[in-house]
């Protein structure tokens, strides 16, 4: 159990018959009346955001989350599947559960949530960059890299994102997948 005063962001709670992780919180202590936290909300199992109001010194149900290193193996019809570094046990996830799912590669290490009580596997994270190379993408014109114009690119997993002009192809980018967008050129 924990309060109000316990709150962080990525604590992870159990409300409303649902584990939810704090994106976002605010102790407010108005001039008149009692104090309350104001806080975002992540559904781990759905990742849907909610916003709620706790009053202060409110007692929540904090859920133990760990998390497992796996390496991506690869895709079929029932799912990703991925392998437990450290026992070699195999998992299966639907892509709903996986953040920036297509710029998992083959051999891709990454992080499986587990819920700790039930053993359940919650979501995926990929690391915060990724090396991908690109395969396609419309040769950059000469004299076009003085603006900050960006054209689509086809990387080697079959995603699409946007790149400077002076990107070619078969050249290895840095992708943020946060926010699934170009982040530097590797250098060779």
């Amino acid at each position: 159990m924990a309060s109000t005063a316990d709150f962080r962001n990525g604590l992870t709670i159990e409300f409303n018959n649902d584990l939810f992780s704090i994106i976002e919180f605010q102790h407010v202590k108005p001039g008149k009346g009692a104090a309350f936290v104001r806080t975002k909300l992540k559904s781990v199992t759905t990742g849907k955001v909610i916003e709620n109001t706790f009053s202060s010194g409110t007692k929540v149900t904090t859920a133990r989350i760990e998390k497992r290193p796996h390496q991506f193996l690869y895709k079929d019809d029932y799912g990703y599947h991925f392998m437990d570094s450290e026992s070699f046990e195999q998992v299966t996830l639907e892509e709903s559960k996986i953040e920036a799912a297509s710029l998992l590669k083959d051999g891709q290490l990454v992080d499986i949530l587990y819920h700790a009580e039930t053993e359940t596997p919650l979501s995926c994270e990929l690391p915060p960059f990724v090396e991908l190379q690109v395969t396609y993408t419309e040769p950059g014109i000469r004299g076009d890299t003085a603006t900050s114009a960006f054209k689509p690119a086809t990387l080697e997993t079959g995603a699409i994102i946007q790149v400077p002009l002076f990107i070619d192809q078969d050249e290895v980018i840095r992708v943020d997948t946060r926010t699934n967008s170009y982040s530097e050129r590797v250098k060779k």
